[in-house]
């Protein structure tokens, strides 16, 4: 099994916070939510609804558990 790679704190809180800020603190849909931001981080662009491009999968996971967990 692959070991995941360092991901940035500081990058991650940021993403936390882009994730608050576009949709609010009550998080609905979290890997939904943390996948649109972490897409908009990594392409410049909020997916369209069709958009299957790649996200950092570490990047992304690191995002959606830091949402869970309230940061």
């Amino acid at each position: 099994m692959q070991q995941p790679k360092a991901v940035d704190p500081t990058l991650v809180m940021r993403l936390v916070a882009r994730v608050q800020e576009v949709y609010g603190p009550t998080l609905t849909d979290p890997e939904r939510m943390c996948w649109t931001v972490v897409h908009e981080h990594h392409h410049e662009a909020m997916p369209t609804e069709y958009d299957i491009r790649e996200v950092d999968e570490d990047l992304y996971l690191a995002v959606l558990e830091a949402c869970r967990q309230g940061a």
